[in-house]
């Protein structure tokens, strides 16, 4: 259940409108009663059994005296001003999608036709249903400068009821042969299907969870990519369809083979210049060099580094 206020503020920003609405209510601890009391006192009626259909999203307010109470909703709940009515007048309102405007794998990825047709290959859509709130990545690099392996703790939110299962996407470094990728299932998850091609390096795995969610929920699991079949390795870069949340990148490099130089970036897409960049200290015992990013917004962040 959503019941904090950064729950709430993370909701606000990526929808649905009903679950906004019942976790405003939640962490405001304003039961339906004593709202219509206040809405009444601002002038508005509305029935306790119309906001309660709005909060479990079995109706949607969509008459003018309806988005009149709306509006004095985010006043009673002390929410930013159109924080409720910007769900009901976005994407979500017109086509009926219940998550956060993203973008498109064409954009992040350079072999995106690929990651695409893997994807209709597993008979799942392009948007798996979820967005992450939370993912921390650890890069291993090995003594060849190859790139060894990748694991990830990540937790993820369903924008739809009856999501299930996770597509991870592995993309080796030049020469890379994904059908010697080993996938591991670490937490909370098992792996299902996986594809792969063989002249990109791409991989895509099906990891599936141990409960089905509802729109809402959240998520925690835990995998990892076994490389190791590639020539060296200069970057790792992570792709975002969705804004919001916190990603944390680190990179562990082994003591027989450091790099000179290791620097953070972002891009916009997959075809853009590097900007945001900023150079990273390596850690001396633990060879490691990081990134910490808040609030992320739809693109690409990445470090990169030089070899001797």
């Amino acid at each position: 259940m959503l019941h904090t206020d950064a729950d709430l503020a993370q909701v606000l920003h990526t929808g649905p409108f009903h679950l906004a609405l019942r976790t405003a209510l939640a962490v405001r601890g304003l039961p339906l009663q004593r709202v219509q009391h206040h809405l009444a006192g601002r002038g508005v009626k509305v029935g306790v059994t119309s906001l309660s259909y709005w909060q479990q999203g079995a109706r949607r307010p969509q008459r003018a005296e309806s988005l009149r109470a709306v509006r004095a909703l985010e006043e009673v709940l002390g929410l930013p001003d159109r924080s409720l009515l910007r769900l009901l007048d976005d994407g979500e309102a017109r086509d009926g999608a219940e998550r956060p405007a993203a973008r498109s794998y064409r954009s992040l990825v350079e072999a995106s036709g690929i990651v695409e047709r893997l994807i209709t290959d597993l008979e799942s859509p392009v948007d798996g249903g979820l967005h992450t709130v939370g993912h921390h990545e650890r890069v291993r690099v090995g003594a060849g400068r190859e790139l060894l392996g990748r694991d990830s703790q990540q937790v993820v939110r369903a924008h739809r009821d009856g999501i299930d299962r996770y597509l991870a996407i592995h993309h080796g470094d030049p020469g890379c042969d994904p059908s010697r990728v080993r996938v591991r299932a670490v937490e909370n998850c098992r792996t299902g299907r996986v594809r792969w091609d063989a002249d990109t390096g791409v991989l895509v795995a099906e990891l599936l969870f141990d409960a089905r969610l509802r729109a809402g929920e959240t998520y925690l699991f835990g995998y990892g990519f076994e490389d190791g079949t590639a020539g060296p390795s200069s970057e790792y870069v992570r792709g975002f369809s969705f804004a919001g949340g916190q990603y944390v990148l680190q990179v562990r490099f082994d003591e027989h083979a450091l790099p000179v130089r290791c620097r953070r970036f972002a891009r916009t897409s997959a075809g853009s210049a590097r900007s945001a960049r900023g150079d990273l200290t390596l850690s001396g015992q633990h060879r490691t060099v990081h990134l910490v990013e808040q609030g992320v917004r739809p693109g690409i962040l990445g470090i990169d580094w030089d070899w001797a």
